[in-house]
């Protein structure tokens, strides 16, 4: 079944180009079936971009899902219209006292700053220990997944004497993982970050599972059983012309910035990119997807009350 967004969302075109089946909302009313509840906590300055990259891949799965777009209330978003964001966003506190069977908490370009310097960090953290009652199973996202490391585990953060940046190949290390179900032994994925976790960091006893990682770049996943989390350090998710588009600003800029490792074709900025890693991005997800559908409450609001799955 596909996916339910608000009608006007800008999203929704580019979903219907691809291909992706997309629900109106009067359709939605019509079907006896609860959908799955997934929100977005989206943290990107380009909002819209990333709604839409994580709406093409929890669209694709074959289950009905209501995606619901959550902004930080106590941050003004800089890069985003104001009326889109009334239009289609809700903040933090106008859901709180909702129930999701997924949460997804982006990445953000803030990864230098000490997670006590961030501005909203003290709503952030709220939102974290919120997951921890009203969500079946959160996703964190690069920034996302080192805040939430960092918040529920002490996983610290390093800064990188250069940038991370391109498409590195990674290692399943578990391929029995539900989460990695059909995924191949070695794949490709984007990476663009100045700071890194380190797997020694990663304490025995702290039951997070090191699903994917990379000899270049380090862990690239980790799960963890208690409250069914997800932690990505890395942006699967991206398009195919994210890494273009962060390298012609920065170069616009005059930022001194290497070419995204093994992006262009031999090589060659002028040459289109090709996308190397969709078919896992959608996999991934898709898995995901699954195996919330598979152990979430039967009733909404039986997420987060003892005993629940």
């Amino acid at each position: 079944m596909p996916i339910k967004i608000p009608d006007q969302l800008p999203a929704r075109d580019v979903l219907v180009r691809e291909g992706v089946s997309v629900m109106d909302e009067q359709t939605a009313l019509r079907q006896d079936i609860r959908p799955l509840q997934i929100g977005l906590l989206n943290l990107m300055p380009n909002k819209i971009r990333t709604e839409t990259q994580f709406a093409r891949l929890i669209g694709a799965t074959p289950l009905q899902i209501e995606l619901t777009l959550v902004r930080i209330g106590t941050h003004k978003a800089r890069n985003t219209p104001e009326d889109h964001l009334i239009s289609f966003y809700r903040t933090w506190e106008e859901v709180r006292e909702r129930r999701f069977d997924g949460f997804i908490v982006t990445g953000a370009p803030i990864e230098l700053l000490p997670f006590e310097e961030v501005g909203y960090w003290e709503e952030l953290t709220q939102i974290l220990d919120w997951t921890t009652t009203n969500v079946h199973s959160p996703f964190f996202i690069c920034w996302g997944a080192m805040a939430a490391a960092w918040h529920f585990h002490q996983l610290p953060k390093y800064p990188l004497e250069e940038k991370a940046f391109g498409v590195f190949r990674h290692r399943n290390n578990a391929p029995a993982s539900p989460y990695l179900t059909g995924v191949s032994d070695d794949f490709a994925v984007p990476v663009s970050r100045w700071t890194e976790v380190r797997s020694a960091d990663i304490r025995p006893g702290s039951g997070l599972e090191l699903l994917m990682e990379s000899d270049a770049t380090g862990p690239c996943m980790l799960a963890e059983r208690a409250g069914n989390r997800l932690y990505m350090f890395n942006h699967i998710e991206y398009d195919s012309t994210s890494l273009k588009e962060e390298y012609d600003r920065d170069v616009a800029a005059g930022v001194k910035t290497r070419l995204p490792h093994a992006y262009y074709p031999d090589d060659d900025p002028a040459r289109a990119p090709l996308n190397r890693w969709r078919s896992h991005a959608h996999l991934l997800f898709g898995n995901w997807i699954n195996q919330v559908y598979q152990t979430t409450a039967y009733e909404l609001d039986d997420i987060g009350r003892s005993g629940r799955p």
